[in-house]
């Protein structure tokens, strides 16, 4: 008896062993199998309450937000619902900086469960699109390194930049209204940024106060949750409870990043400048990034920082199983083989990272695993095209069977009864999300001016 203990232990002993030695080669499978059984699954969402699926993200300018956005399409794609998406015209986005109207939505995107993609913010037309549910959510970053990312980003593309001589931050700031120009095209991107985004008076003046406070409590009541990019990983942590999904639905990896020579480095004047000059946007990200840490200490912290914990770790071994079994490497664009993974390069003086997919992937690895990590990395751009390509395909195949459904070919008439009767079965047509809202438009946000 006690040589078949021995033997047992010994067999444990070599398994772990091996386990431990080829962590990081696991397949897929292995993987997906650990991220399911080993806790990743926490008591607050599991089995209590439906997962929520009516999300309005307003993708806000150079705050992490391409990342959230990603999260969003994949959830969108494994829980098969619909993403609104921009008609051909307006690109990629929702014709911004038009403020938004859902005549800016694709007809085969219709009626949507998630929209994630840039639009100027405007509550009564997004009622009028999305489900009454809907959970509004947006992201916002400290204004002197958001400042500083649209200045580099956008210099080629702002007529408020592109006047500045030698592309200098410190110029600009010195004399900001030398350089910019209220009225003029992209403008938005040299001034409070959020504030435009979220539908307000990017040129309110500073002295005016009330407006400031008006509009800071407005997007609070709109919105459930503004995400803070500083504290990414907490902010997801309060999204999944706020929409009751689970660790594996949040997980990400970093998109559209600068390389590090194409970001400037703040002399120690310039963050308080950068502030002045967007008065509103510091308001708005320091009253929400106080709400934010009230709301994770309702949390509680400790749980949160398990949290945090516990997405990193199974960030770290989706990332190692779709780069066989290593950290990915960024990339420049001219580095990347595959188009579908170059992200969208603002200028030659910007250099936009990306990443590129081991060759050798197919190796092991499931269709629906390589799908997974293709979409895990895959831009902004080549992404939504992809999406409103799948969408449009499902939206024909609907519509053509309810023509058949309703138009039935004509049969010929028998003289005689078959002998056996065909069974008919009926095929129902594919799943839809629910009716558009039929809300009425609230007053929220609607201050600003008319679409131009």
């Amino acid at each position: 008896m006690w040589q078949k203990k021995i033997f047992l232990i010994f067999v444990a002993v070599s398994t772990v062993s091996l386990l431990l030695h080829h962590g990081g080669h696991f397949s897929w499978n292995m993987d997906a199998f650990y991220l399911r059984c080993c806790g990743l699954h926490s008591q607050a969402s599991s089995g209590l309450k439906p997962k929520h699926t009516n999300v309005a993200f307003l993708k806000t300018h150079k705050t992490a937000s391409t990342t959230v956005q990603n999260i969003l399409f994949r959830f969108a794609e494994r829980n098969n619902l619909t993403v609104a998406l921009p008609v051909q015209a307006c690109g990629h986005q929702f014709c911004y900086p038009r403020t938004f109207s859902s005549h800016f939505v694709h007809p085969h995107t219709l009626p949507p469960n998630i929209i994630a993609s840039h639009m100027r913010f405007y509550k009564p037309e997004l009622q009028r699109l999305m489900p009454n549910d809907t959970i509004y959510v947006t992201i916002v970053r400290e204004p002197a390194s958001m400042f500083e990312s649209s200045f580099s980003y956008y210099t080629q593309h702002c007529q408020s930049f592109k006047r500045v001589p030698n592309a200098s931050l410190d110029a600009f700031l010195e004399e900001p209204w030398r350089y910019y120009r209220p009225e003029e095209k992209d403008s938005m991107y040299a001034r409070n940024t959020l504030t435009f985004d979220l539908g307000g008076d990017k040129d309110r003046p500073a002295t005016d106060v009330e407006y400031a406070k008006n509009f800071v409590a407005e997007v609070d009541r709109v919105f459930s949750l503004v995400m803070i990019a500083e504290y990414f990983d907490e902010s997801l942590v309060l999204l999944r409870h706020l929409l009751s999904w689970e660790l594996d639905d949040i997980l990400y990896v970093k998109l559209n990043m600068r390389m590090p020579n194409s970001k400037k480095n703040l002399t120690p004047s310039l963050p308080a400048k950068i502030r002045a000059w967007n008065s509103l946007d510091a308001r708005l990200y320091d009253h929400f990034n106080a709400s934010l840490w009230k709301q994770l200490s309702t949390l509680g912290l400790g749980y949160v920082a398990k949290e945090v914990r516990l997405l990193r770790q199974a960030q770290e071994r989706l990332m190692r199983s779709c780069f066989g079994g290593r950290l990915p490497l960024l990339r420049s664009a001219a580095q990347i083989k595959n188009k579908d993974l170059r992200p969208w390069q603002p200028s030659n003086k910007v250099d936009i990272l990306g990443y590129d997919l081991p060759a050798n992937l197919s190796h092991g690895f499931s269709t629906m695993a390589q799908e997974l990590c293709l979409k895990l990395i895959m831009p902004e751009l080549q992404y939504t095209r992809v999406l409103l390509r799948s969408q449009s395909i499902k939206y024909r195949q609907f519509h053509q069977l309810r023509l058949q459904q309703s138009h039935p070919p004509q049969q010929f008439i028998r003289t005689a009864l078959p002998r056996h009767s065909p069974n008919h079965r009926s095929h129902p047509p594919p799943s839809a999300s629910g009716p558009m809202s039929e809300t009425k438009p609230s007053t929220a946000l609607t201050n600003v001016p008319g679409n131009r």
